[in-house]
């Protein structure tokens, strides 16, 4: 895919000046944060930028090796071989992003490590061949700490391999600033949902795996610029979305109703 429109980002630090400099000497990237904080946004941002085309892969459970590099399949009366989503990507000199790396098998995510090291190879073992990576070939993941467990975590192995760049959700400033870019909504309902933001945060790890992300918060604003009221938008975007339990869901609509 390539962007023919710049994706809006707003800058946190030095990522941008990171990301271009591991681009230019041919590093691999990691991205780690919180859900819904704009890492892939960033990436977005990132290729639209370099001008480079982006293929983003969502990792899974099922996803095997052959879904990345390739496979042969019938057509018609022949044998054909069809390039994978990765292997396109390192022909192609695009930008390669794992969304949520931890969440695909070991057996599978262990064939991106001759394409991070001076090798820049892809080994495609079914045809024998070996493919070195175009030019602008970048290698990007990302993964979410807060969901670490002993069956889901980046190996050193692995991570070792990488330039990493931490995110976090932005500052009220910022994130206010967001939401109002990608709504259209006022300044003082934006900073509103941005404190109910806030709230729900402080409550991780007190009933909630993880508070509202920026994302939720562009949902909710959303719904408010197509017409609903605020109470009602944020709790279908934000209080729904988060919990199931009827404690945490009332206690998030007490929030909701004491923000707006």
């Amino acid at each position: 895919m390539t962007l023919a429109e710049k994706p809006f980002y707003q800058p946190s630090g030095d990522e941008i000046s990171v990301f271009e400099a591991a681009a230019k000497g041919q590093l691999p990237i990691l991205l780690k944060g919180p859900t819904g904080c704009g890492k892939t946004r960033f990436v977005e941002h990132m290729a639209w930028r370099l001008k480079r085309p982006l293929v983003t892969i969502s990792c899974h459970d099922d996803l095997t090796t052959a879904d990345l590099v390739g496979r042969y399949l019938i057509v018609g009366a022949d044998t054909v071989w069809f390039d994978g989503p990765l292997t396109a990507a390192v022909r192609a000199g695009a930008i390669c992003y794992l969304d949520e790396i931890v969440e695909a098998r070991k057996d599978t995510t262990v064939v991106i490590h001759p394409l991070t090291d001076t090798r820049r190879m892809l080994p495609i073992e079914k045809r024998g061949e070996l493919v070195k990576a175009a030019a602008d070939f970048m290698l990007v993941i990302s993964y979410n700490p807060g969901y670490q467990s002993v069956m889901k975590e980046l190996k050193q192995s692995t991570r070792q391999r990488f330039v990493a760049l931490e995110f976090s959700y932005p500052d009220a400033v910022s994130e206010a600033q967001i939401v109002m870019s990608e709504s259209g909504i006022d300044s003082a309902t934006a900073q509103r949902l941005v404190k109910l933001g806030e709230l729900t945060r402080n409550l991780k790890g007190q009933g909630l795996d993880e508070g509202a992300s920026t994302r939720l918060l562009v949902h909710a604003a959303r719904l408010i610029a197509a017409g609903m009221s605020p109470n009602v938008a944020c709790t279908a975007a934000v209080a729904r979305a988060l919990a199931d339990e009827t404690e945490m869901t009332q206690t998030l609509d007490d929030i909701v109703r004491a923000v707006f």
